[in-house]
């Protein structure tokens, strides 16, 4: 009888200005308001809005269950664009059915930077979910599902219970996807994307060209009921619904059925990924390099899989030190902005369907790569003269 966690993120971030050469030193405001409140409010609009009421009303009338992580960068827009979402997410954990899976706050590639760094993000996020909605998480998902051992073993220390991956072959080898897992070296539950059901209605699901075209929720039904497996981690965009796919394409229908599709077969149930702590780990799965759920290769090379991306990220890297030394509150928070994972993503220069990823989300910020690295090296070349100036004040 599988128990299905469907899962979803909910991100975005402080976009950035165009910068020029010759506004560095100026020392002027780094983030595009203009542009951030736009698309935020276009996307709640769109999809943040309406799925929330759909779910909120899901798990009032029937047996669906729900599970969310939200950076902090996304909350934080959330409160100064549309509070209107913010309040959706109140009321959705109001009924028990919603399980939140913690992030790190900035959706940053902090854990390349340093632990320490890593560690006071996963506090901030604690924080501020305990401040919106009175729990502490047991389940924590990295940036973009950014995981390795080392992850495991920082995230065990901050007191999770278990922890959330792609589940690609790199580390899966021969095992089941749909099965509980042991993070290797920790006690730690490891809890592995089913990417293929996942992809199905995240990628796939307008997709005229596809054999299964369309996806229908009872069709869908059908699928996990035919799984005997004893669980189901599908993880996904939150914009899934009504960004990546428009109302038009019937995503909404599709997620107002599906709960009472399922309901027809006995054998499925919905669930809260905490659920599955219950279940005793299988097999402990090593990791020992980096795995991630971006793009085919599904690696950190969405990242830093060209030289202007890690030319990129080592400048970033390099004002950590800077930064503690100023210690000021508002350097900080800059910082952490730009060390979001996102800037990074614009810069690949990836081919076929990976681009077209890069590519959609780029489109509004930038028109290539190489000038999403050249406005990025402004402003961090700005930002390097400004800590100078606070350290000598």
């Amino acid at each position: 009888m599988p128990k299905v966690a469907l899962c979803a993120v909910m991100h975005q971030p402080w976009r950035i200005k165009k910068y020029r050469f010759i506004d560095i030193g100026r020392h002027g405001d780094y983030f595009d308001d203009e542009l951030n409140g736009r698309i935020f409010r276009r996307v709640s609009r769109k999809s943040y809005i309406p799925t929330l009421k759909i779910m909120r009303d899901l798990a009032e009338d029937t047996d669906f269950r729900v599970n969310l992580s939200f950076t902090g960068t996304f909350l934080d827009q959330a409160a100064k664009y549309r509070p209107k979402v913010i309040e959706l997410l109140q009321e959705l954990h109001a009924t028990g059915r919603l399980e939140i899976i913690s992030e790190t706050y900035y959706h940053s590639l902090a854990f390349l930077i340093s632990e320490e760094e890593f560690v006071k993000e996963v506090k901030l996020h604690l924080r501020k979910v305990k401040e919106l909605f009175g729990v502490r998480p047991k389940i924590f998902r990295n940036t973009e599902a950014m995981y390795s051992n080392d992850v495991a073993r920082v995230v065990e220390k901050l007191r999770f219970k278990g922890i959330v991956t792609e589940g690609t072959e790199k580390i899966l080898g021969w095992r089941n996807a749909n099965y509980p897992y042991r993070a290797d070296g920790t006690k730690m539950h490891l809890f592995v994307r089913n990417y293929r059901l996942s992809d199905d209605i995240a990628f796939r699901f307008s997709a005229s060209g596809w054999e299964e075209y369309p996806l229908t929720a009872d069709k869908y039904a059908i699928w996990l009921s035919a799984i005997g497996d004893p669980l189901i981690t599908l993880y996904i965009d939150f914009e899934t619904f009504g960004e990546h796919h428009w109302p038009e394409t019937g995503i909404f229908e599709f997620l107002k059925h599906l709960p009472r599709e399922t309901a027809k077969w006995k054998n499925v149930q919905w669930a809260n990924l905490s659920e599955f702590l219950k279940m005793k780990p299988v097999d402990s799965i090593d990791s020992p390099f980096f795995v991630s759920w971006a793009d085919m290769d599904r690696d950190l090379s969405a990242w830093l899989g060209n030289k202007m991306q890690r030319a990129a990220f080592d400048a970033a890297r390099s004002l950590e030190k800077d930064v503690k030394k100023v210690n000021d509150p508002e350097l900080w928070e800059i910082w952490r902005r730009l060390i979001t994972s996102d800037h990074f993503y614009y810069m690949s220069t990836k081919f076929a369907g990976d681009e077209e990823v890069h590519s959609y989300f780029r489109g509004e910020v930038y028109s290539n790569p190489y000038e999403a690295f050249t406005n990025y090296m402004n402003i961090l070349q700005d930002f390097r003269l400004a800590l100078r100036d606070a350290q000598s004040a």
